[in-house]
């Protein structure tokens, strides 16, 4: 073909056509049969994950196509700190969703969720996010004080979704709601939602990092991490602190 091996390459990215393939192959250069190679297993695992993320949307289509225009996926995120709120979120994605790498948020680094993030509020047709404050979880308990926020996101919505799908809770609703086990990383709606969540809480928790500092809120997230521990230790305990959490209890007679 006359090219070189750094032009093949970039011929390779450019989505090249059979023809091209099929002459790469009679290519003799061992290094264009190894940029071939690479190209055929980015493809394959390009292939894998498109058939993961259709799996993820097979309960919005179902629904979809039973006439339910407007599915809303629910999650939370926070259930388990010693300081901050929950919080939720509750996403409608459009029909023609095509954000692939979209997947349960803990799966994911805090770059790629802050990059799917912006594109989740471009492309879904409704976001909304619910937060229950350290105060409400004491008074509630944190089981409650997430179903509380669960519902504040759903009714924030600004279209009345037809169904939810939601990770592992009930919420007090008229809407018909379908819960699911691990649902963060079987719908693709509750996997925005849990993006939009912890994405959310993340930024918070670091303002909340600069307003109580010696705590490393802004990487622990407010969970009980040795730097956390210790920062309650030295310096006791915070307005943003669960009272009701162990071991914050101990350090309140402080």
């Amino acid at each position: 073909m006359g090219h070189t091996i750094a032009q093949i390459k970039a011929l390779l990215k450019a989505e090249p056509s059979a023809e091209t393939l099929k002459k790469l192959q009679d290519d003799p250069r061992k290094g264009v049969q190894t940029a071939l190679k690479t190209y055929y297993k980015q493809k394959e695992k390009q292939a894998q994950k498109l058939v993961k993320f259709k799996e993820r949307l097979r309960l919005e289509k179902q629904l979809w196509s039973n006439g339910v225009e407007y599915v809303a996926g629910i999650d939370e995120v926070g259930r388990g700190p010693l300081a901050g709120p929950v919080v939720t979120a509750a996403v409608i994605l459009p029909h023609d969703f095509q954000l692939v790498e979209v997947n349960d948020s803990k799966q994911l680094s805090e770059k790629k969720r802050e990059e799917l993030y912006d594109k989740i509020l471009e492309q879904a047709v409704a976001v909304a996010v619910g937060i229950a404050e350290n105060e409400l979880i004491d008074e509630v308990n944190i089981y409650q004080a997430t179903r509380i926020a669960m519902k504040e996101a759903l009714e924030a919505l600004t279209i009345k979704p037809g169904h939810i799908l939601i990770d592992a809770m009930q919420i007090d609703t008229d809407i018909p709601q379908t819960k699911l086990i691990k649902g963060d990383a079987r719908s693709a709606s509750i996997s925005a939602a849990s993006i939009v969540a912890k994405v959310n809480r993340d930024r918070l928790m670091k303002f909340y990092d600069t307003v109580y500092p010696g705590y490393d809120l802004g990487n622990n997230a407010g969970y009980g991490t040795p730097k956390h521990l210790a920062g309650l230790a030295q310096k006791g305990v915070t307005p943003i602190h669960r009272k009701t959490f162990e071991p914050v209890v101990k350090y309140l007679s402080k």
